[in-house]
């Protein structure tokens, strides 16, 4: 997953699903996954990080690639994606139904949807609590 804004027009954006395909020095080749650039063959380069305080006589700078192995993403970043398999784990009540929503409709087909709830003991569980803020609600004509 790409770290960082890189070229919004040839979707290298912060969040971009990418598969690498070949490994060097100072790049990465990989193609894209989703997006309107979906399967197109892109370049990244190793950027330089400076650090920004200035306590230290001499500057600090490192050489990394804008880029993370994603086995997991949050449900904010899952938006917008298709999947053919996702697994959705509930360490404790969902917090708002938006994001069941969204995490439940990433997957394709029910086939690839699996969900692990767990209660307070980390025992498995079929249900999970439907959080609702009533304070939210006061003063609705609902």
């Amino acid at each position: 997953m790409l770290l960082r804004n890189l070229n919004q027009v040839s979707g290298l954006c912060n969040g971009t699903r990418l598969i690498v395909t070949n490994l060097f020095d100072r790049l990465i080749e990989a193609k894209i996954l989703t997006g309107n650039n979906t399967g197109k063959k892109i370049f990244i380069p190793r950027i330089v990080l400076t650090a920004t305080e200035n306590k230290w006589p001499f500057i600090f700078q490192r050489h990394q690639f804008p880029v993370r192995p994603c086995y997991a993403m949050t449900i904010n970043k899952s938006q917008g994606h298709s999947l053919n398999q996702v697994g959705i784990y509930f360490p404790e009540p969902v917090f708002t139904h938006g994001q069941f929503y969204v995490a439940l409709s990433r997957v394709t087909s029910i086939n690839g949807l699996k969900i692990l709830i767990n209660n307070s003991d980390d025992i498995p569980n079929k249900y999970t609590k439907n959080i609702v803020y009533k304070d939210v609600l006061q003063g609705l004509d609902i």
